[in-house]
């Protein structure tokens, strides 16, 4: 459990505080006052933990979990079974929901795989803040109203509106965490969360209010029919998930033959690569646009497999201009022969375009990026790395993006600040 803390902010820890104080309230008054009907809330519980089980990790190191968060809405938004009105409460439904998430948590524990904190918290004050203000509004529009049939449209409304509102308060929360983990633009992070996650979160939504309704004719024959296709949708983003990573891997791997046949310096690749992502992070690129940055980034140098003399340390930044041009072009053929990385390839063969050319944001990013390793190379040196982003300012506006440099040096300044003894 130690480790699930390690590297947390001041942000997630205050969530993960609240989110910890919400459920020790839910449980505490629970117990306190008994379950009301207590297979109802064993059934919903089972389903959050079975989806808590069975999370996953996104794109962009999101940890969800649709099935328990899709189980954690249907109880939620529940009013009815076998045509017999619900009442439980706001701080059973926090319960049910807190004990669910953590059953669901103790096996990953066990393996010594622990949870995301910070997103376990997110998920429990969001459903939170859903039965707060679900309860209040629908009660008086269909518990206390006759005959409870004809009252279902006014509160499917207050269903639809309140979880469209949930969803953009978890968007803001995780935007927040977002922005401060890897140190972007609040409104990049927000950006990047409704382009990532939203649709997830309105599929997942959707599902929670199906699963209320289906279980209002079905009664709890609706958990076992619902389980089934939302594992199987769970199964599927698995997949993706685990073929992108794969995908990641490979390309990392394919960087590193230019360090193992000496091409150039050991970790050029992969430094070059973190400096690039952290400067367009900087630049506010979204994304998707990242990730291409990510994979050109890494195998920006590829195209030195061609030349029968390696450059000495590999450095690009010293050799002819023409050169370098060539040997953008030959990786870019190199890595066109993919088949499904056109876009990476036009990146890597314009890295070495002059400003003036107005290459794509990525290349010009590339090209600052790799110029500033060749000079630095892994050095923490303060002095060798301002001399190199003066040599970089001197040719800014022909050769280099001045933007860039700029967004480098920020960068770098706070590299040099985290590793200052």
């Amino acid at each position: 459990m130690t480790r699930a803390f390690q590297g947390l902010d001041s942000g997630q820890l205050l969530l993960i505080c609240a989110a910890g104080l919400v459920a020790v309230a839910g449980v505490a008054h629970t117990a306190a006052v008994g379950l009301d009907r207590p297979e109802i809330a064993v059934g919903f519980g089972a389903l959050i933990a079975v989806g808590e089980l069975a999370r996953l990790t996104m794109p962009g190191n999101r940890e969800v979990a649709p099935i328990g968060a899709a189980a954690a809405l249907g109880y939620t938004l529940l009013l009815d079974l076998s045509q017999e009105r619900l009442q439980h409460p706001a701080l059973q439904v926090v319960a049910v929901i807190a004990v669910g998430m953590i059953a669901g948590a103790l096996p990953h524990l066990a393996v010594g795989r622990p949870p995301r904190l910070d997103a376990m918290a997110r998920r429990l004050l969001t459903g939170a803040l859903l039965a707060f203000a679900f309860r209040p509004l629908v009660d008086p529009l269909y518990l206390y109203t006759q005959p409870p049939d004809e009252n279902w449209w006014p509160a499917l409304a207050v269903m639809i509106v309140l979880i469209a509102l949930s969803l953009l308060v978890d968007v803001l929360i995780a935007a927040m965490l977002r922005a401060e983990q890897v140190r972007t633009a609040f409104r990049v992070a927000v950006r990047d969360e409704i382009n990532m996650a939203f649709p997830l979160g309105a599929a997942v939504g959707a599902s929670g209010v199906l699963l209320a309704l289906a279980t209002h004719s079905m009664d709890l024959v609706a958990l076992l029919v619902f389980a089934a296709p939302l594992l199987v949708t769970q199964v599927a983003f698995r997949k993706y998930a685990g073929i992108r990573a794969t995908y990641l891997q490979t390309v990392r791997a394919l960087s590193r033959v230019t360090e193992v046949g000496g091409y150039v310096e050991p970790g050029h690749s992969r430094r070059v690569s973190r400096l690039a992502v952290a400067v367009g992070r900087e630049l506010g690129m979204a994304e998707p646009e990242l990730l291409e940055l990510e994979y050109a980034a890494l195998m920006h140098d590829i195209g030195q497999l061609s030349l029968r003399d390696p450059i000495p340390g590999g450095a690009t930044v010293l050799t002819d201009p023409d050169q370098a041009r060539r040997i953008a072009e030959l990786g870019a053929a190199v890595i066109k022969q993919t088949g499904v990385l056109d876009r990476v390839a036009d990146l890597v063969r314009r890295q070495c375009d002059p400003v003036a050319a107005d290459p794509p944001l990525s290349s010009r990013i590339i090209k600052v990026a790799n110029a500033y390793d060749d000079l630095v190379g892994g050095s923490t040196d303060r002095d060798r790395a301002g001399a190199a982003l003066e040599r970089l300012r001197l040719a800014a506006g022909t050769a280099y993006d001045p933007a860039a440099i700029e967004a480098l040096a920020r960068v770098a300044d706070r590299y040099a600040a985290a590793h200052r003894p």
